[in-house]
């Protein structure tokens, strides 16, 4: 019974150490989005299929870019599949996020909170080109019946 228990906790373990490894190695080679007021700091991938939004937040393909446009990303808010977006209900207008692009410099812009809604999970509006530089968060709300909407629009003060 102690040696089934110790093997179990070592699965746990590894699958732990292994995931723990492969988000740093994602936060090394990709964009990286962070709401420091509710710890969040996750990688974000090309594309929003399940691939990528298993261990990360995922970029809407052809939807802006870092500090440019309106970039749209989306991320689980789930105990079942990646936590990325649990407290995203918590973050307050005015709240501070940041995105860190992959080039060169690894340059890093700064938005400001400006809005938080819920929209049924047909309404891609929220996805449109606004004609300005912003960011737009999308997560399932707990239930998972309607989807959270946190726009950011980019502060050109300090980048």
């Amino acid at each position: 019974m102690i040696l089934c228990g110790l093997a179990v906790f070592g699965v746990f373990a590894y699958k732990k150490i292994s995931r723990e490894l492969y988000l740093r190695r994602l936060l090394r080679e990709n964009v990286v989005f962070e709401i420091p007021v509710l710890e969040i700091k996750v990688p974000v991938l090309e594309g929003t299929g399940n691939k990528e939004l298993q261990a990360s937040a995922g970029h809407f393909e052809g939807r802006g870019a870092p500090g440019r446009g309106n970039y749209c990303i989306a991320g689980h808010n789930s105990t079942i599949y990646a936590e990325i977006f649990n407290d995203l209900d918590k973050v307050r207008v005015g709240d501070t996020m940041y995105l860190t692009d992959i080039d060169d410099k690894r340059t890093r812009y700064t938005y400001r909170v400006t809005e938080y809604r819920i929209v049924s999970p047909d309404d891609t509006s929220v996805l449109g080109d606004f004609g300005d530089d912003r960011i737009t968060v999308i997560s399932c709300t707990d239930n998972g019946e309607f989807r959270q909407v946190v726009v950011g629009m980019l502060r050109r003060d300090n980048n």
